[in-house]
């Protein structure tokens, strides 16, 4: 067994791809000790500690306890989604967004 792990690192693309799964994995655990900015942290905990969410504190279990201190990783693809909606309603409302968006896929590149 020990010779195998000695062989993961001998061939150079498998060594790449280690590394680079070990290095996401070490950003995605320092991401979830980062807390979200404008979140009181006190009053997070008293609304976990009082128990009345009791939906939210389900969602913690799963997250591994990320959702009890609000971080930033714990927010997920919502910040992202909801970006992209408002963008889009956007398109409509303001006159560059829309000359943009009719360009076509260049337009939707400067605007991603």
């Amino acid at each position: 067994m020990i010779s195998t792990i000695i062989n993961m690192f001998k061939i150079k693309e498998l060594r790449q791809r280690l590394l680079f799964t070990v290095g996401l994995l070490a950003i995605y655990r320092i991401g979830c000790y980062v807390p979200a900015p404008g979140i009181n942290p006190d009053m997070l905990s008293r609304f976990f500690g009082s128990g009345s969410g009791d939906l939210l504190n389900l969602m913690d279990l799963f997250t591994g306890g990320a959702m009890r201190q609000l971080t930033i990783f714990a927010l997920g693809v919502m910040p992202y989604i909801s970006a992209s909606i408002i963008i889009q309603l956007m398109t409509s409302v303001v006159p560059a967004l829309e000359r943009l968006f009719r360009e076509g896929e260049a337009g939707w590149w400067k605007i991603n």
